[in-house]
């Protein structure tokens, strides 16, 4: 079939997609691939690494901006629509593939008599994708309990989440030997998307030496506060520097920071909800508080099925210390929501909606 992949923004949508692509090509399903993103976002580097043919094109949100930049957004997406509407003619798929943010609006009107699939990464979609929703054939889910976004369609299927071949091959000691950790103290990761998290880099650095008196921390801080990030640890005490580990982005080694952790800090993105549990780790959550809602929505289903705590962004300065010292000092509590966190894994996601979009091509 011939493949033609819309998605960009964040690794949530980004990952996702590529997990999928890789799954159809292992199958060998795939004639010819093509992949359209926007402008700036992480899909810029991310696809023309995996050796796939990129194609940007304008595109911005409109949801939550301010009434002085949404005729420009407009002006983005209108480009945006032409650039997809020829890209669209040029290469003539057989199905599209979507799996959100902004930048597939366009090309989902650009391609809206082509068979296509929607894959929704968070529990609850956003706005680009519940207007993507009316263009699609097919809707994959990450969950049952997505499925009442959708009341009345038959178009959608759940699926999981779709995982990057590799991100669980490695073991405790290959983990923790890549990224140069003890085998003998514990680990809590950090991370906040692929820029990082400036609320929750400052909270863990406001208390770091406390945190390391008692366990390791490995620290995806994001560009923006790399510089902040390294100075703290070059003043940190002989006996404590080599507990800490900060990384600006982890790429391969990604799957070796969530085998190696027995807590994680992290935001509530997509990648949260889909990855974690696959390795079956406990959380503190931290929902961004200034976006839309679905963040809230992933963590309240982390939360609700016991496999997470939920921490209020204006709240994590005063319970941060407090809740990860409970966790690692209370190894059944640990057990419990690790065990929690992995009955919600659906391993084989990537396969099945690879099959899903076959089937697809084949009925248009």
């Amino acid at each position: 079939m011939r493949l033609l992949v819309c998605a960009g923004g964040t690794g949530g949508g980004v990952y996702p997609a590529l997990a999928i692509v890789q799954a159809a090509q292992e199958m060998e399903l795939i004639d010819e691939l093509m992949w359209i993103g926007g402008q700036n976002g992480i899909e810029t580097d991310l696809v023309p690494r995996a050796g796939i043919d990129f194609e940007p094109i304008p595109a911005a949100g409109v949801h939550g901006v301010g009434l002085r930049r949404l005729p420009g957004n407009f002006l983005s997406l209108a480009r945006g629509a032409l650039a997809a509407a020829r890209l669209v003619r040029a290469f003539r798929p057989d199905v599209l593939l979507f799996t959100g943010g902004y930048v597939a609006v366009p090309a989902a009107f650009a391609g809206r008599r082509v068979p296509s699939l929607l894959y929704v990464p968070d529990i609850e979609p956003g706005l680009a994708l519940k207007a993507l929703a009316r263009f699609a054939d097919r809707i994959c889910l990450i969950a049952e309990e997505s499925r009442r976004f959708f009341r009345g369609s038959k178009k959608t299927v759940v699926t999981g989440h779709p995982v990057r071949s590799g991100l669980t091959d490695w073991t405790p000691e290959t983990a923790r030997a890549a990224l140069d950790l003890s085998p003998d103290l514990p680990v809590l990761l950090v991370f906040g998307g692929s820029l990082g998290a400036r609320s929750i880099n400052l909270a863990v650095l406001a208390v770091l030496p406390e945190l390391l008196a008692e366990i390791q921390v490995v620290h995806l801080t994001g560009k923006p506060d790399r510089d902040r990030t390294r100075q703290a640890a070059a003043a940190l005490p002989d006996g404590l520097r080599e507990r800490y580990r900060p990384f600006e982005y982890l790429h391969d080694e990604m799957g070796a920071a969530y085998t190696a952790a027995d807590v994680v800090l992290s935001r509530a993105g997509a990648s949260v909800v889909g990855e974690l549990p696959l390795f079956g780790k406990p959380a503190l959550i931290v929902p961004y508080p200034h976006a839309w809602r679905y963040q809230k929505v992933n963590a309240d289903f982390l939360s609700r099925n016991g496999a997470a705590i939920t921490i209020p962004d204006d709240g994590l300065g005063e319970r941060l210390l407090p809740e990860v010292r409970g966790l690692f000092r209370d190894p059944e509590r640990r057990r419990q929501m690790g065990a929690a966190m992995l009955a919600l894994a659906r391993p084989g996601a990537a396969g099945s909606i690879a099959r899903e979009l076959a089937a697809a091509a084949a009925s248009g």
